[in-house]
């Protein structure tokens, strides 16, 4: 064993410095993508252990890689392959939870395994929401995770997850690790000190400051009612939605980060709208984005293949959170993943049998499907689910009647059991293609996923693939955060098809269209990072140790060109 596992070991205790190819591969495997060798997995249990640890690592030239709940799309907190130039220590920080609350709410401090859920859970009773709800929350994403990533959300009015307060550490080009407290708190002492205070939340009122900087992306609405704009209204890279902590992408040790919280509305109303012209679609959101002074809570788009695929392959989720809420849902997904991993390692086991017990299990329950919803999937082809305030709802209802009256769309005002379950399988739409895949392994070539920022006035949303594509496709399924423009885009090959080389092959299609890619998860190290990206990277990790390779780039030290 190396000097520096001795030393780990002494941080944070021998049981929580894993070596060993089976104990390390749930942390070395991506979520869906990505596998890669280590040295070690470390897992500290308090901030202070966690900054010894990046001061260790760092001085013995070791490349970190931080990872939270590892339930990333792209790959983005695992080992990409293993032609690295230095051994790799990847920390989980899963057990360094905690959120404080910050003027009665209005604002919280999380630590790095906090999740969306626990956000959630803490603020509920006090009447107040996190930057987006039911997604990510349900497989038990971090919230570090999601504004390191520039992840995005379904509600209309709070765009990607982004903060200007954070407290991290960097490395800097003389590979010395170094705090820095932009979190908006006086705290004094050394770095032990300032992490103990923060992780203990025993910082007063008189400690915060009003003026530290924006806990969220203030702007967005402005974006988004701009509809006649040549540009998409959020994607990972735009430039201006990167800023330290915020689309970091593991460039830094981040400790904390002070978000802002947003009013729960407690009076809502569900619209369910149905149509087969795209045009009409987009002539709607136009209008409700650019006619009203009141925005909507969320616009989802379905179309009808989705819908069936999710009724399908997604209905038992629908069932887990219609009778047990989602409070379980973290546990049921860790769950499936170790029986995956099982399937694994046993050869007489079948691939993704998690998936295959959950979809043996989902076939014993009648379709969660309203009758009227169910009614509008055999009518129309394009789905939308627009959920407002109560106040919004008195001024659309009439509206919309005018809106559809000439037969080219037609809507309902959901009941409260509707308006759940519409969302639960938009929802549930996430994940179906991916069932879909796993469970046609045998006839299929597999899935590949892309989440797409359109301009702001492409009137043409709806995509039409050439012939050589789409003939290698079995199933395209697209849903969408619709007043966003941004479209989720699932499709399943064929046998004999690599799913990465089809892809590559949509991007100058998605290019020349004018539309960013991807527009909700980071470039993990799938997509190449744009200039502007990697200039961000390389500010904030001048020596390249910090989860090197991502969007693609070099993972040699210093920034040296990889050898082609």
């Amino acid at each position: 064993m190396s000097g520096l596992l001795n030393k780990l070991e002494g941080i944070v205790g021998q049981r929580h410095v894993l070596t060993s190819e089976s104990a390390t591969y749930p942390f070395r495997k991506g979520f869906r993508f990505g596998l890669g060798r280590v040295e070690a997995v470390v897992m500290p249990h308090s901030l202070v252990e966690l900054w010894h640890v990046a001061q260790s690592c760092v001085q013995e030239d070791r490349i970190l890689i931080m990872q939270a709940s590892n339930t990333g799309l792209t790959g983005g907190s695992s080992p990409d392959g293993n032609a690295y130039d230095r051994p790799i220590i990847l920390v989980s920080t899963r057990h360094l939870k905690g959120i404080h609350l910050v003027g009665g709410g209005k604002q919280v401090v999380c630590l790095p395994g906090a999740t969306l859920y626990e956000l959630e859970e803490i603020l509920s009773p006090i009447g107040r929401e996190p930057h987006s709800l039911i997604g990510s929350s349900c497989i038990g994403a971090s919230i570090l995770g999601g504004v390191s990533n520039n992840s995005g959300g379904s509600l209309v009015q709070r765009g990607p997850a982004f903060t200007e307060m954070a407290l991290f550490g960097q490395v800097d080009e003389k590979g010395e690790l170094h705090l820095v407290n932009h979190l908006g708190l006086r705290l004094k002492g050394d770095p032990e000190q300032v992490l103990a205070a923060v992780e203990k939340g025993t910082f007063s009122p008189d400690d915060v400051e009003w003026s530290a900087g924006r806990g969220h992306d203030a702007d967005y609405i402005d974006r988004v009612r701009d509809v006649d704009a040549d540009t998409p209204a959020r994607f990972n890279a735009d430039p201006g939605r990167l800023y330290e902590a915020s689309g970091c992408a593991g460039k830094l040790v981040v400790f904390a980060v002070r978000l802002d919280t947003f009013p729960a509305e407690k009076d809502t109303a569900v619209f369910y709208l149905g149509t087969n012209s795209t045009g009409k679609l987009e002539d709607l959101r136009r209008a409700v984005l650019s006619q009203f002074d009141e925005m909507p809570i969320a616009g989802e788009y379905l179309h009808r293949d989705t819908f069936e695929i999710a009724d399908h392959y997604g209905r038992d989720t629908v069932v887990a959170i219609r009778y047990l809420g989602t409070k379980h849902l973290p546990f049921f997904f860790a769950m499936k993943e170790k029986i995956d991993l099982l399937s694994q390692k046993v050869s007489f086991f079948p691939d993704a049998l998690g998936d295959r017990v959950l979809q043996a299990m989902s076939r014993l329950f009648p379709s969660q499907v309203p009758k009227r919803i169910m009614a509008y999937h055999k009518r129309f082809e394009h789905h939308l689910m627009l959920k407002v305030s109560g106040q919004f709802a008195d001024t659309l209802r009439p509206w919309l009647q005018e809106f559809c009256k000439d037969g080219d769309m037609a809507s309902f005002e959901c009941t409260a059991d509707e308006g759940k379950l519409a969302f639960l399988h938009r929802f549930a739409a996430a994940g179906a293609a991916g069932r879909y895949a796993a469970v046609n392994r045998k006839t299929t070539g597999g899935m590949m996923a892309l989440d797409v920022g359109l301009r702001r006035n492409d009137r043409e949303w709806f995509e039409k693939l050439p012939p050589e594509v789409d003939n290698k496709l079995v199933v395209k399924l697209y849903y969408g955060h619709f007043f966003c423009h941004v479209m989720h885009q699932d499709y399943v090959v064929k046998q004999g098809q690599d799913p990465v080389a089809v892809e590559h092959e949509m991007w100058p299609l998605l290019d020349k269209r004018g539309a960013r890619y991807p527009a909700e998860h980071n470039v993990g190290h799938l997509y190449n990072a744009p200039q502007s990206m990697l200039d961000h990277y390389r500010s904030l990790d001048p020596c390249n140790c910090m989860n090197p390779g991502i969007g693609r780039s070099t993972k040699r030290k210093n920034w040296v060109a990889e050898s082609v």
